[in-house]
């Protein structure tokens, strides 16, 4: 288990998976895990075709999966659907990998400001009549929410990945490390900011940050880029 290209870890790949696919054929892992931002004109599972049976396929929503209903359902309707890591602790090759999709939204949620709303029933409530036993829009279904974030700082992991970055990146929340801590995870691997990058924060966790098409190992190694 001492591999550390056993599980990699894909950037954002805005359309382009060939870095990823050629990553997968030259370093055989036995899982990856993708940080969101596919902008999926397919659905996942035929974008991906190339490396199905060769890998366990993770992954976690970004910003842009929820711009049209097209890239959402070629998302989250997907053959790959169940293996969405968002709010849920999976074994993957041997680690306790945590998942955490989407963006803080200022609507929402938006750190170190207080919640707007309670939970998503509460934003519900308190829309007009015609809106309130709708479902929610892409956009507040791209959220964070305070109440599900809390929940999954009550499970364990070795590795937390995120869309989102935590503070070590200028643009990043100290509350992704802060819920790293809780966790017990001393590694964070996020998207988003297409920037390969890596970090220390307090309570010694270890941040890489992966560039768009880009492609890290465990050790945050950069193995492959566009």
């Amino acid at each position: 288990m001492s591999r550390h290209d056993r599980i990699l870890f894909a950037g954002d790949p805005h359309g382009n998976f060939k870095p990823l696919i050629a990553a997968v054929h030259k370093h055989r892992p036995e899982a990856v895990v993708l940080l969101g931002d596919y902008d999926l004109d397919l659905p996942l599972d035929i974008c991906l075709q190339d490396i199905i049976g060769l890998t366990e396929i993770w992954w976690i929503a970004g910003n842009h999966d929820f711009e049209t209903p097209g890239k959402y359902k070629n998302l989250f309707h997907s053959a790959l659907a169940d293996k969405c890591l968002h709010l849920r602790v999976a074994d993957i090759a041997g680690l306790r990998i945590a998942g955490l999709g989407g963006i803080f939204l200022g609507r929402v949620w938006y750190p170190p400001q207080p919640p707007k709303w309670r939970n998503k029933q509460h934003y519900l409530y308190q829309q007009p009549p015609h809106v309130k036993n709708a479902e929610l829009s892409l956009k507040y279904q791209s959220a964070i929410w305070h109440d599900e974030f809390e929940i999954l700082k009550k499970l364990k992991a070795d590795i937390l990945v995120s869309h989102e970055a935590p503070g070590s990146h200028r643009h990043g929340f100290s509350v992704i490390g802060d819920l790293a801590a809780a966790m017990g995870a001393k590694h964070i691997f996020h998207g988003h900011l297409h920037e390969n990058y890596a970090r220390t924060i307090k309570n010694n966790i270890h941040v890489f940050g992966v560039a768009n098409m880009a492609v890290t190992d465990l050790l945050g190694n950069t193995l492959s880029e566009p």
